[in-house]
């Protein structure tokens, strides 16, 4: 695996990789791999001749009062975990990517409104400006996105969409531990109890599964179900439980397509998102 850090050596590359004719799978990241990330390496290196995975910690992602100094990094334990799918490793610094005043800025106007969007104003903005610039520079046949950040796929298929990138999308399934708790680079930060307890985030959307499946349309009692849960059975506070149509992110009437229920959880020192879709059936609910 090759480790690059500079636009112009990135960009080189893949030029001479698409001038011969090879596919080109690109995982984005913010490094300190975890499983659920390697599972994307692993469908990038089934269905690409290449695959590039970047890390870096975008500090335009980040709010004033959250954790861009004490996000996890490990550079070479990603080096090492990453050697194994990756051809090569884009790794620049934030001034290699941001080396001046910027004349133009992305803003989102769909799908932000809601979920850890609307918790997080600007979040998705610098989410969507350096995976544009990441696409510019890796220039991928595909591009790979796990569905545990579910508004997240939704708003890079805007930007995809919006922009007419030329990329494939393509979203894999979280990836959990063996107790359910979906895999996260904050799960480090949990103490010896909440990470007991946090399996329990995943429980409550089950039960919201079983409901609707049961013929539960009522929003507001599935919902109440949901946070029930998790307040009898874990020390964290619940930050939201939204259903929602999918990939539209619209509160759902008359659904025929897709629906997302969604939570975040605050503990301590970690605040845990989770998600499940359910497809392929009508499905009419009220508040």
């Amino acid at each position: 695996m090759e480790i690059i850090r500079s636009i112009r050596s990135m960009q080189d590359t893949v030029q001479a990789v698409r001038a011969a004719g090879k596919t080109i799978g690109f995982v984005p990241t913010m490094g300190y791999l975890h499983e659920g990330h390697l599972t994307l390496l692993q469908e990038a290196r089934r269905e690409n001749d290449i695959v590039v995975l970047s890390v870096f910690v975008n500090p335009l992602q980040f709010g004033p009062n959250e954790d861009f100094d004490k996000y996890p990094r490990d550079i070479e334990r990603d080096e090492q975990l990453a050697a194994s799918f990756a051809d090569y490793l884009f790794y620049p610094d934030v001034q290699e990517m941001y080396p001046g005043k910027r004349t133009t800025h992305i803003t989102v106007t769909s799908r932000v409104d809601v979920l850890c969007g609307e918790k997080r104003p600007g979040h998705f903005d610098g989410v969507a400006t350096v995976l544009l610039k990441l696409f510019n520079i890796t220039m991928p046949h595909r591009a790979y996105f796990g569905m545990k950040d579910a508004q997240q796929v939704a708003v890079v298929q805007g930007l995809i969409t919006d922009y007419n990138i030329p990329v494939t999308l393509v979203p894999v399934p979280t990836v959990r531990e063996e107790d359910g708790l979906a895999k996260s680079s904050r799960n480090v930060y949990l103490s010896e109890q909440e990470r007991q307890e946090a399996p329990r985030l995943y429980e409550s959307l089950e039960l919201a599964k079983r409901m609707i499946a049961g013929g539960e349309r009522s929003l507001s009692n599935i919902q109440n179900a949901i946070m029930q849960h998790i307040h009898s059975h874990t020390s964290g506070e619940v930050d939201y439980v939204e259903i929602l149509s999918y990939p539209e992110l619209h509160i759902p009437a008359d659904v025929t397509n897709e629906i997302i229920i969604a939570i975040a959880v605050k503990f301590s020192k970690a605040r845990l998102i989770d998600n499940i879709t359910i497809r392929g059936e009508a499905l009419c609910f009220v508040r």
